[in-house]
């Protein structure tokens, strides 16, 4: 039996990481932490938790436990993540993985050097379209895939609560929370090929002059990410990955999270996923999945469950995390820069 804690009281814990502990027989669900005694307590109470402590020093000496997950606002996971680490723990940490790729390549290097599991929930790269698509492009169906599209809008989604339109605790708006897990989904589909160099752009076009969507209200002067985000992304093997992410953005569908895959012999649609080519001007389906798997959340914490006790299977690991985080960290520079940036 392991033992495990939640840091962190909000949506994602409740809907995810609890209760997939909570059914797991080989997981006892000790304690949650967070900042504010009776929004803790009342966590634990309605999550049936043991214990609840606003202290994370003060859990770890009391508790510990074997696994943690972070699910605090993006500015913790450093702090949490390093100290988890620090006494002996596996980690799962919610995406990103930092604030900045240096806080990232530290989390790594510990985690290595404790012998640790980190993974990040990355949860969409679990879906089996994903792998399919992954095993297919290996095997070459697509060809040479050198153009990627990678989409993660919402035409009215800013976020009516929680800290996602504060730039000082996340760290960034929707690049840092949707186009990121798509940006994910689409390196490792493709084999994580190295990045050359990127160029963005991203724009405060319509949360500032705005109050409320399809996501509830928000104050219009408290707005300080940027609401959409556009970039390329060159690789080193000449291919290319267009990424587009909003939280807002005058488009008609209410919301897009997909990627395409443009290869000279077939294209493919991420979710669901789907491999067709041209015959002589017509449209032929050379793979197609009905529906997109939707087990996603619940498959990225069994991954990691199982990676802590023992099996071999596939986690979003550290190095991988990383290396997201400094392509992320490059996209930003580019935009506030202005300019192409090197990786």
């Amino acid at each position: 039996m392991k033992k495990a804690v939640v840091i962190g009281g909000g949506n994602v814990a409740e809907t995810v990481h609890v209760p997939y502990y909570q059914e797991r027989a080989e997981i006892d669900l000790a304690a949650v932490v967070g900042r504010d005694a009776g929004r803790t307590e009342a966590f634990a109470r309605k999550n049936r938790i043991p214990r609840f402590y606003t202290d994370a020093d003060e859990m770890f000496a009391a508790e510990k436990p074997d696994l943690v997950s972070v699910c605090t606002p993006n500015r913790f996971h450093f702090e949490l993540v390093m100290k988890a680490l620090e006494h002996g723990c596996d980690v799962l940490c919610e995406k990103p993985p930092a604030m900045s790729a240096g806080e990232a390549l530290q989390m790594h290097q510990a985690a290595e050097a404790a012998g640790a599991v980190l993974a990040y929930n990355f949860h969409h790269r679990f879906a089996d379209d994903v792998r399919i698509l992954k095993e297919k492009i290996a095997e070459g169906m697509l060809g040479d895939v050198y153009v990627t599209k990678i989409q993660a809008t919402r035409r009215s989604g800013i976020p009516g609560w929680g800290y996602f339109n504060d730039k000082e605790m996340q760290g960034g708006g929707p690049l840092m929370d949707l186009g990121i897990h798509m940006l994910d989904a689409a390196l490792y589909a493709l084999g994580f090929p190295e990045v050359r160099r990127v160029t963005a752009k991203m724009y405060q076009k319509i949360g500032r002059k705005k109050s409320s969507g399809s996501f509830g209200t928000w104050d219009p002067e408290a707005f300080t990410v940027e609401d959409s985000f556009f970039a390329f992304i060159e690789l080193k093997n000449d291919g290319l990955l267009q990424l587009e992410t909003s939280f807002a953005l005058n488009m008609k569908e209410d919301a897009v999270m997909n990627v395409s895959f443009y290869g000279d012999e077939a294209g493919a649609e991420l979710f669901p996923a789907h491999i067709h080519t041209d015959s002589d001007g017509k449209l032929v389906s050379l793979y197609q999945k009905e529906k997109a798997d939707t087990d996603r959340h619940r498959k990225s914490m069994e991954a990691f469950v199982d990676k802590c006790l023992g099996h071999d299977v596939m986690i979003v690991d550290s190095g991988q995390g990383y290396t997201i985080q400094k392509i992320v960290e490059a996209l930003y520079q580019s935009a506030e820069k202005g300019e192409c940036i090197s990786l």
